[in-house]
C-alpha cells in the first residue's frame, strides 16, 4: 500500500510539473494573415522593441540591408500573383528586407526566406525591390509591427512601423480584371 501511495504521489507531482512554461522571447514572433482578393497574404516576423535605443541610423544602419524584424528573416507569402508597389510578383514565399535611409526605404522581396537575419543576404536572389517614402509617426511605435490594411476588397497596403517611422507599400492583384471576372 505504501508503494502504491508513493507511486501515485510521484505521478501527480510529475503531471503538476509538466506545465507548458517558457521564457518570454526578447523579440517575440508574430504571424499576420489577411484574406486578400482571391487568396491570402501571410507574414511571419520577429518583433524587436525600441527599448531606449536609437533605431534607424544606429541599430539599423542607413544604407545597409536589414531583415525587417528580428532573428530569422521575415517571410511573406502571397497566395496569388500580386502587384507589389507597382511591380508584379509571382505567388510564393519570399524574404522581406529593407535598406533604410532617412527619407525612404527600399523594400526588397528575396527568394531566400530561410536565412537568419541578413547575414547571408544575396542581392542576386532579389525578385523585386520598391522604394517608398518614410513618414514620421506622431507617437512612438515601441514594438516593430507589420500590418496589412485593406483599402478595398482587392487591394491594400503593407504597413511597416517602428520607433517614429512608417512606410506603406500598396499591394493589389496582378491581374485585377481576371479577379473581377472570377468573382
Amino acid at each position: 500500500m505504501k508503494k502504491l501511495l508513493a507511486a501515485v504521489c510521484i505521478s501527480v507531482s510529475a503531471f503538476a510539473l509538466a506545465q507548458d512554461y517558457s521564457v518570454p522571447a526578447v523579440s517575440p514572433r508574430q504571424k499576420v494573415e489577411q484574406q486578400f482578393s482571391m487568396s491570402k497574404i501571410t507574414i511571419d516576423y520577429g518583433r524587436p522593441g525600441v527599448k531606449g535605443r536609437k533605431i534607424f541610423g544606429e541599430l539599423v544602419p542607413y544604407g545597409q540591408v536589414w531583415r525587417a524584424g528580428a532573428n530569422s528573416s521575415t517571410k511573406i507569402t502571397f497566395g496569388q500573383t500580386v502587384n507589389f508597389g507597382g511591380k508584379n510578383v509571382p505567388a510564393g514565399t519570399y524574404g522581406l528586407f529593407i535598406v533604410p535611409t532617412e527619407k525612404e526605404w527600399k523594400v526588397i522581396l528575396n527568394k531566400d526566406f530561410q536565412q537568419w537575419g541578413a547575414y547571408t543576404y544575396d542581392p542576386k536572389q532579389d525578385v523585386v525591390d520598391v522604394t517608398v517614402p518614410v513618414n514620421k509617426l506622431a507617437d512612438k511605435q515601441e514594438w516593430f509591427e507589420i500590418t496589412l490594411n485593406p483599402t478595398d476588397e482587392n487591394s491594400g497596403n503593407l504597413v511597416i512601423k517602428w520607433d517614429m517611422n512608417q512606410a506603406e507599400i500598396p499591394v493589389k492583384p496582378a491581374k485585377l480584371d481576371t479577379v473581377i471576372k472570377i468573382s
